[in-house]
This record gives C-alpha cells, structure tokens and sequence, in this order.
C-alpha cells in the first residue's frame, strides 16, 4: 500500500492558500459573486466547511453520517444549497475560525484513520482516508479558482493538480454513465504537461484515442470551471472527442459546467454542479 501522506500534505497546502486569499477580505468583499450562480465568496467557504463536516461525521458516527445522507438525497435540490447558507448566516470571521478548525481536525482524522486503513461511507462508494483527502483536494482546488476568478486573482499552477488529474482520468467511464451514454470500450492515451514541465501520462502508450494538452486546462475541464473551447486540450478519436465535452471528476448528476468566453451567459441555469457534492 503506497504512503497516503502527501496527499494529505497537499490538501494541507491548497487549503492554506485558499486561506490566503480570503482571510484579509472586507466584509463586502466576502460577498462578491463568484461565476457559480447565486454564490458568493462567503458561500465557497461555507460549502468546503460543510463537506469536511461531513466527511468528519463519516469517519465519527457512520449511523449518524447515513441519516445525513438520506435528507441530503430526499432533498438533492437544495440540501447543498441550504448548507452554505448556513455558514453564511455566520458572518465571514465565524466562518473563516469553523473552516480553519475544520480542516485541521479533518487532517488529524484522516492521518488516523489511514493509520488504522478503515474505510468510512460517502455519498457514493465508500472511500478509504487517502481517496476522501483526494476528493477534498479536488474541491478546494475548484471552489478556489471561482475565488480566484471573483477576485480577479490569477493563481499560481503547482503540481498538487495530479491528484485532480487522476480524478478526472478515472472518472472518464462515470462521466458517460450519468448521461446514460456506453463507456468506450478501449483505454484512452492521456498526456498532459504539469505545473513542473514534467509530463503525467495515464493509459497505454498506443492507445488510438489520445488527449494532450496542459494540466490545468484538463483540471479546469473536469471540474467544470472552463468551457472546453477555452482549453488547450487536443482529442484524437470520436470517443475521446467526446469524453472532453462531457467530463466531470465530481459525483452527481451531470453538472452544466460554464459558457464559452464568447458566448451569453445562461439565463435560467441552476448552480454548476460542485465536486463532490451528493448532488448538483
């Protein structure tokens, strides 16, 4: 079994970087709209405080991680919804100290139970401590690029976006699946450069269908931050093709990603489905 810990380093670190950006924010500032519908930079905060919350309930009380997991499937409209809300409702200095709290007590559970190689239930299959911190580093990278981009901050790429981009490569057959489409048959070749310059490559190497291009446009694409037509990501084969129009990394439905740079944006379009979330 591989060393889980530098994945949890690396949620450690995207986590401390999101901090930076928003602990010194106005009271105005935290409720900027970001290119999520309806959510402002207070409401990105307060999901990735409410999914830790309930990874830790999953680790802690599984009896009582499953009753949460009912209401949020009874209610998959608003569930997701009505808990950034709730960290809202608490001002950005109550909400910044419950999320610092938060992560670094989730970090302690998660090195814990990886100690023990238990593995907890989620909203999906039941994930062990290193796939959960894989997932939470997805998220956070996600919902801090639509900080970035209400803030009109250009981040700085690091290579922490591999755990992203093995997200999205293993999630390829999940992403037809929801839209009812047959997974392809054959293997796909994904080459795409880091942050570093090295080349992360997943599949084999003469596969007939091929993507290349940069990692963060494929981390940009499966999380739905970026419209394919603003990536620099290249596909050869039909299936290929169309795997980069529909991929996402996050569980749930089939989320309705973002508008090309050129086109109008949507007028009744509900939230973009978020990673990791039960649902959209």
């Amino acid at each position: 079994m591989s060393d889980p810990t530098p994945v949890f380093d690396d949620l450690r670190e995207e986590s401390r970087e999101l901090d930076l950006l928003v602990a010194e924010l106005t009271e105005k500032e935290w409720a900027r709209a970001t290119p999520a519908p309806r959510w402002s930079i207070a409401h990105q905060i307060a999901h990735l405080h409410w999914t830790d919350q309930a990874a830790l309930l999953a680790m802690s009380d599984q009896a009582a991680f499953q009753k949460f997991a009912e209401q949020a499937l009874a209610a998959p409209d608003s569930f997701v919804d009505d808990g950034a809300e709730d960290g809202v409702r608490l001002g950005p200095a109550e909400l910044l100290a419950r999320w610092r709290d938060g992560r670094q007590e989730l970090d302690r559970a998660l090195r814990e139970a990886a100690a023990r190689h238990t593995r907890f239930p989620w909203f999906g299959p039941p994930m062990s401590a290193a796939a959960m911190a894989t997932g939470r580093l997805m998220e956070t990278w996600a919902h801090g690029q639509d900080v970035a981009d209400a803030l009109g901050v250009v981040r700085a790429p690091t290579d922490r976006l591999r755990h992203v981009v093995r997200i999205g490569v293993r999630a390829r057959d999940f992403a037809f699946a929801v839209r009812g489409l047959p997974a392809p048959e054959d293997e796909f070749r994904v080459e795409v450069q880091a942050p570093s310059g090295e080349l992360w490559t997943y599949g084999p190497e003469d596969a007939t269908q091929r993507v290349t291009g940069s990692a963060v446009d494929l981390c940009l694409l499966v999380t739905q931050r970026a419209h394919r037509a603003d990536l620099a990501l290249t596909a050869v084969g039909p299936d290929a093709d169309r795997w980069l129009d529909i991929a996402q990394a996050f569980a749930g439905p089939p989320g309705t990603g973002r508008d090309p740079k050129e086109a109008a944006p949507r007028t009744a379009a509900s939230k973009e489905a978020q990673p990791e979330e039960p649902a959209p």
